[in-house]
């Protein structure tokens, strides 16, 4: 007879490895192996969230610069998306566009700090970008299979990542300026005469600008929720079920189309700076 006894499969022993604490504060299970490495991928994972942290960043020190410049944001016939619609008194005159005065001057600040804050609002709480930078600038995680070094986790159940639920009410805010930055859109269709019937190089600009810009406002989760993600039956809803998986088509391109959407706004941005400033004369082809 034996006179000793047998640790259960998974129970600490004498011999057993003692639970060691992991990145982010949390200890492994009783039994499991004691793997010093904080992950074992042997590829460059760090790459993807430092580009990303990169792209963002580079971003957002570009428009913030352009949003309080408040300077060389209109030649005709071409208004920044910046700073369109142009909702003070200081904005430069804009023949045929929308320009509403109706926050007075503003103080002096740049008009655009009323703009940019329903796009910026879209784009902050969009899913895909809630993913890029929480994993770019948060290290939460910073990629899969690599533990995070928080060494807790709530989620977005406090203030103040809970207000990503406003996501889906900034939607329609990014709708109407979908619909703006068409019009001003068919507006560059025109001369610096304000003419219609002309083309010039901004035009293409601006026509590739808000293609992109559709196209991923429209990618939107919320949008394709909206759309059909309440139906119970969708044999009684032919057209929203058609229309669903056209967003749903979408929806699959959503990272590609918010990096490209974001980087066709800030180069009609730069288009415009580039005109307003005299740098070249806009190529008109007809």
């Amino acid at each position: 007879m034996a006179t000793g006894t047998t640790q259960p499969t998974g129970s600490s022993g004498p011999d057993s490895p003692e639970p060691r604490p992991a990145p982010g504060g949390v200890r492994d299970a009783a039994g499991r192996a004691a793997i010093p490495e904080a992950h074992l991928r042997v590829d460059r994972w760090w790459l993807a969230p430092a580009a990303t942290a990169l792209g963002l960043l580079a971003f957002v020190v570009y428009s913030t610069w352009r949003a309080f410049a408040n300077a060389d944001y209109y030649d005709a016939p071409y208004v920044s998306p910046f700073y369109s619609p142009c909702l003070a008194d200081n904005c430069e005159p804009m023949k045929g566009g929308p320009n509403w005065e109706i926050f007075g001057g503003w103080w002096g600040l740049s008009p655009a700090l009323i703009i940019l804050i329903f796009p910026l609002g879209f784009r902050l709480t969009c899913y895909y970008y809630r993913k890029a930078y929480y994993r770019g600038f948060w290290a939460s995680p910073p990629a899969c299979a690599v533990a995070e070094p928080h060494k807790k986790y709530t989620g977005e159940t406090r203030f103040p990542l809970i207000l990503q639920n406003l996501h889906r009410y900034f939607f329609y805010a990014a709708l109407l300026v979908a619909v703006i930055l068409s019009y001003d859109t068919l507006l560059a269709f025109r001369n610096a005469d304000y003419e219609w019937g002309h083309m010039g190089l901004g035009t293409l600009v601006f026509l590739a600008n808000i293609a992109l810009i559709w196209a991923y406002t429209l990618s939107c989760h919320s949008c394709r929720h909206i759309i059909g993600g309440r139906l119970r039956h969708f044999s009684k809803h032919p057209v929203r079920y058609r229309m669903w998986g056209w967003v749903g088509k979408l929806n699959e391109r959503h990272m590609l189309l918010a990096w490209a959407s974001l980087i066709s706004v800030g180069l009609a941005d730069f288009y415009v700076y580039l005109l307003a400033t005299g740098a070249f004369d806009d190529p008109r082809f007809f």
